[in-house]
Order: C-alpha cells, then sequence, then structure tokens
C-alpha cells in the first residue's frame, strides 16, 4: 500500500476507534490524571494504588528493594508514600503503568511499542532532570508528565493497528511504512486523545508542538520537553538515532541557555539507567 494511502486508512482507522479503544484503563487513568496535579491529594491516591493490586505489589516491592530500604521493611502504600514521598511515588507508578500500556500481543507492534516506552521514559527523565538542573519555573514532576505523554499519539496509532491485525490476519505493515506515518500523525492525533481524556492543556499543548516549527518560545516547558526529544533522538533512546545533532546548536538549547556541563550531567544519568540507555 502506498504511503498516502496507508496514511488515510489510518487516520480513518483512528477517528473510528478512538472512543472505543482507550490506551489507558480506568484506574490507570484517574491515578495519572491525580498525580499530575500539582498537590496530589494524597488519599485518593493511597486509595486508588491499592484498588489496583499488582500495581500496589509492585509498589511496595521497589520501595523494600535495596536502593529504597530503610531500617524496617514497609507493608502498607500509606507508609511507602511517606517513605519516599509524592514526586518519587509518581515516578514508580508512572513507570509501571505504561510499561504495561506499551505492549501488544502482536509480536511486530510489541517490538515498536517497548522501543516507544524506552523513548517516553527517557524523554520523561530528561525533562525532569533539565527542569531540576535550570531555573525557568517547571516542576520538575510537570516536565516528568510532560515528556512521558508527548509521543500518546504515537502509541494511540499502535493500539489502533494491533487491533486491526488483531482482527484481520492478513493486514501486515512494514516497520518503515508504520514509523512514517506516526510521523505524520501523532502530534495531531495526541493533541485530540489528550483532549479526550481531559488531561491539562499544558500537557496537551505540548503533544501537539513538540515538533511545530511554529511554537511558543516563552513555554518553556515546551521546550524542555523539545530538547529532551533532541537528547534522545541523538542518544539513540527509542525509534531513532541521529548522533549527528548538534545540540547545543538547537533552537531549544539556545532558549533554555543550555551548557555542555549540562549536557555531561544528562550523559551520566543516561550511563547510570540501563533500562534507558539500552
Amino acid at each position: 500500500m502506498a504511503k498516502n494511502n496507508f496514511v488515510e486508512v489510518l487516520k480513518n482507522y483512528i477517528e473510528s476507534e478512538r472512543l472505543t479503544l482507550p490506551v489507558f484503563d480506568a484506574v490507570s487513568l484517574r491515578i495519572q490524571m491525580e498525580l499530575i496535579k500539582k498537590e496530589p491529594n494524597f488519599n485518593t491516591v493511597e486509595k486508588l494504588i491499592i484498588s489496583d493490586q499488582a500495581l500496589s505489589s509492585n509498589l511496595l516491592k521497589i520501595v523494600n528493594s535495596a536502593q529504597c530500604r530503610g531500617l524496617v521493611e514497609i507493608s502498607t502504600v500509606k507508609a511507602a508514600i511517606m517513605r519516599i514521598g509524592m514526586s518519587e511515588i509518581a515516578r514508580i507508578i508512572s513507570m509501571d503503568i505504561n510499561r504495561k500500556m506499551f505492549s501488544s500481543r502482536d509480536r511486530q507492534m510489541d517490538a515498536i511499542m517497548k522501543k516507544l516506552w524506552q523513548h517516553s521514559m527517557g524523554c520523561a527523565f530528561v525533562a525532569g532532570l533539565l527542569s531540576n538542573r535550570l531555573d525557568f519555573g517547571v516542576m520538575q514532576n510537570e516536565a516528568f508528565f510532560a515528556g512521558l505523554f508527548h509521543d500518546i499519539g504515537k502509541l494511540l496509532i499502535l493500539k489502533v493497528i494491533s487491533e486491526k491485525k488483531q482482527k484481520d490476519k492478513s493486514i501486515t505493515v512494514s516497520d518503515a511504512l508504520l514509523v512514517g506515518a506516526m510521523d505524520l500523525l501523532h502530534t495531531e492525533q495526541g493533541y485530540l486523545l489528550m483532549q479526550q481524556i481531559n488531561m491539562p492543556n499544558i500537557f496537551a499543548v505540548v503533544t501537539r508542538d513538540h515538533h511545530s516549527q511554529d511554537f511558543d518560545r516563552d513555554n518553556y516547558l515546551l521546550a524542555l520537553v523539545r530538547m529532551a526529544n533532541h537528547f534522545c533522538h541523538y542518544a539513540g533512546i527509542g525509534l531513532g538515532h541521529d548522533p549527528t545533532i548538534a545540540l547545543l546548536e538547537t533552537e531549544e538549547a539556545g532558549l533554555l541557555k543550555l551548557s555542555e556541563s549540562d549536557l555531561e550531567a544528562l550523559t551520566e544519568f543516561m550511563k547510570s539507567t540501563p533500562t534507558l540507555s539500552g
């Protein structure tokens, strides 16, 4: 199938499936909608995590791991939140939720989703780390979630195709055709999805404008995610790898007043985080 025809057919598929094929399950969406607030409600987060047995079990396993363990073993979600704080809980829970979301029974789709998950998490951590190093009034958790959701349109596209392939085993799509179509459609479709699930507009705008030539240069949250996207492509974190990108010469580096030491800190962080670098 020619690329233009495939893109048109795919867009029609997405429009027909958008309301019936949720990217997030109900509990996961409620948890993440609470966690992205500037001041998440402690009791609400606790109850939502407890309502998902697998999620709460994984959280306790991580909190009691060698990296986080204190003198006393943690046995409740409430104690876990109190020990490591809401910001760290948000990152742990989001990683766990998104790791499950980025999966498919279709081997081709699953392989691409795993790379996309790696890229989304890479952008989340890079944007969060930069927000913490640079003083532009962007909260670290805000930057983390903006980076995490910026490519949600690509996940939607993969979910739709995976569903179609499940129903019709004769459907075949090359990786090149699929990646090309995602590149063309993901910002528009991601923005529409973010609006559909009532995600705050600050995150929806990042999803829509992270590749746009005409973007708000005063939106530092957007600039952080765009810079994180450049860095991940440069480092080969995810679907693409372009080591020729001159990171300090990008417009975003200028907007953020990025320095060589900032890039060195990012590189060291990635080296120490095998999930993102390999």
